[in-house]
């Protein structure tokens, strides 16, 4: 987590306290643990049912990206939910004397693993980041579509339609943190590995910290590759139909 805090701080994606991941180590937290009222106890405002017990490693309100890259231990926490999924308790307490709570965007984070969960997939991270050259293509009425943006970003770069061949869904603005735009962004998460949120940034899962981060870098790396034609006063070709349903059959093989 920490080299990956260090990647989205360098490419200008996570400003300030911006960005937020959190990873499920339930299958890591494998102790019993005897006496929890040592540990701080926060209630949810939602309820969680299927992850029962579960133990996330997740970054903490406030924390900024480069921070995390240097200390790790300071800017995160370890949280396990209790048996109704309607509240957690902060295990790292003990590791961590600061004051601090989880990210406040983990209601969206712990209703993307529910669904993880229901549906059974190999998914464990959850990565929101404010990526720069996705953010500016929804500037643009053209691009607020799903369609649109996906033949644009699959057509600039043989990677994107390989690595990311469900493209990415689409969630149109909606005030951050609220129950609205968690419900959006699960719903665009059910058929893709990315959500972007209109003038916002993207939300990614993955099995990995590594292969979320590589999914929004490719992503971006198409956004790039387009706005350096039109900067140059070209309009980008993009791949045809055939040479798109060529590439998508290859992806079978990654």
């Amino acid at each position: 987590m920490a080299e990956v805090a260090g990647y989205l701080w360098q490419r200008g994606w996570a400003e300030r306290n911006a960005g937020n991941i959190s990873v499920n180590i339930n299958e890591i937290m494998d102790f019993e643990i005897s006496d929890f009222d040592i540990f701080p106890f926060i209630s949810l405002p939602a309820v969680y049912p299927n992850l029962s017990g579960y133990c996330f490693f997740v970054t903490g309100t406030g924390k900024r990206m480069r921070d995390l890259a240097r200390k790790p231990v300071k800017n995160t926490l370890i949280l396990k939910l209790n048996q109704e999924g309607n509240g957690y308790w902060i295990l790292s307490k003990k590791l961590n004397d600061d004051n601090f709570l989880p990210t406040s965007e983990l209601p969206t984070h712990l209703g993307i693993h529910q669904m993880i969960a229901l549906r059974g997939s190999a998914e464990k991270v959850v990565m929101h980041a404010h990526t720069t050259e996705l953010i500016t293509l929804t500037q643009s009425r053209e691009f607020c579509n799903e369609q649109t943006i996906n033949r644009l970003l699959w057509g600039m770069h043989p990677e994107t339609i390989i690595f990311v061949p469900k493209g990415i869904g689409f969630v149109p603005y909606i005030l951050p943190g609220t129950a609205d735009i968690a419900m959006e962004t699960i719903k665009a998460l059910q058929n893709h590995n990315v959500a972007l949120w209109e003038k916002h940034g993207v939300f990614a899962i993955g099995e990995s910290i590594g292969d979320t981060f590589d999914v929004i870098d490719i992503l971006a790396k198409s956004a790039r590759i387009y706005f350096l034609c039109r900067s140059a006063n070209m309009v980008p070709d993009g791949f045809s139909d055939r040479q798109l349903a060529e590439l998508k059959e290859l992806s079978a093989n990654f």
